[in-house]
């Protein structure tokens, strides 16, 4: 999908033909084919290879300073599943012309610029729209790790009344989803350095930062900083959580184990008793009227007697 957009005398964004396209106009490129790159290409003169990076899942954040653009790659949160989360890379050119986004499926973060969700939001303003991108992304990482602790919440509540392992493996996929955050925020944070030290760059005509963009810029360091500051607070948490609950149903489980063996042994003494008294040779009371009787009396008092033994012994 290959849109663009600009903001009009009333400051309202709305849609644009890629033939009439202007000066300080946003093109966006979500989950793009072959003919939309070339056409992106035409349009802007970023090359096609370089359009593709943006496209790799695994390409890390960084910052490409060329002649003509400059090419910065963030990460930002995806969910996956219920419990699974990870990081996207969105890739952004800032052009001499436009301003470009570039991400392999539908990003969250660009979606709600583009529902006109932030009222400062200009797309010829194109370093602070860097920033505010920056910014939300730094949001949308910490809105899911909050999502994260809330789940935690509720498998801890599930696994102190489940003996089953699904609760471990969403708390797994919950730690692989923390780890992920935590590599993505790293990165950003290196990419937000790197933009703060281009202010005395030759291509600072590209990236034109005012005292506002610079406190932005700042904002948003700080912003990433304390996700990633929760990222790791939850990450100990987590592993925490997982050892000792994998503690306590190995308790619970010895618990079962102990109460079984116990109800194997008290089965077992009627059984012996009952055994005896059926082999084919003379027994006691084998001939008195009541001799079936004072056997299973027999066997119900030895039993209790071990019984009581049992759980005197905390064993029942």
């Amino acid at each position: 999908m290959l849109r663009a957009y600009k903001h009009n005398e009333n400051h309202i964004l709305c849609e644009v033909p890629l033939e009439q396209l202007e000066k300080g106009s946003w093109i966006n490129c979500a989950a793009p084919d072959t003919a939309e790159l070339n056409k992106l290409n035409e349009l802007t003169g970023i090359p096609v290879d370089s359009l593709q990076t943006a496209l790799d899942r695994e390409e890390r954040s960084h910052v490409e300073l060329e002649d003509d653009y400059i090419f910065v790659v963030v990460n930002t949160p995806v969910v996956l599943e219920t419990d699974a989360y990870d990081a996207l890379p969105l890739g952004i050119f800032i052009t001499r012309q436009y301003f470009v986004t570039v991400c392999l499926e539908t990003n969250s973060v660009i979606q709600k610029f583009l529902n006109n969700s932030f009222t400062s939001f200009q797309t010829y303003k194109k370093t602070r729209f860097l920033f505010q991108i920056l910014s939300q992304a730094s949001s949308s990482f910490l809105f899911f790790l909050q999502q994260i602790y809330k789940q935690t919440d509720v498998i801890e509540t599930q696994v102190r009344k489940s003996l089953q392992n699904k609760e471990l493996f969403r708390m797994l996929e919950l730690q692989k989803s923390l780890t992920y955050f935590n590599f993505a925020l790293h990165a950003n944070e290196n990419v937000m350095e790197r933009l703060m030290r281009l202010r005395n760059s030759p291509l600072h005509s590209l990236l034109k930062m005012y005292e506002e963009d610079e406190d932005l810029l700042e904002d948003v360091i700080i912003e990433n900083k304390q996700a990633l500051e929760m990222a790791e607070i939850y990450t100990n948490i987590l592993m925490s959580m997982m050892d000792s609950f994998s503690s306590i149903i190995s308790n619970r489980l010895s618990q079962i184990m102990k109460f079984l063996t116990s109800v194997t042994i008290i089965l077992a003494i009627p059984t012996l008793i009952f055994s005896l008294w059926g082999i084919n040779v003379p027994v006691p009371w084998a001939d008195a009227p009541l001799g079936f009787a004072e056997v299973i009396l027999i066997g119900i008092l030895v039993t209790m007697v071990a019984t009581f033994v049992l759980w005197k012994k905390d064993m029942l």
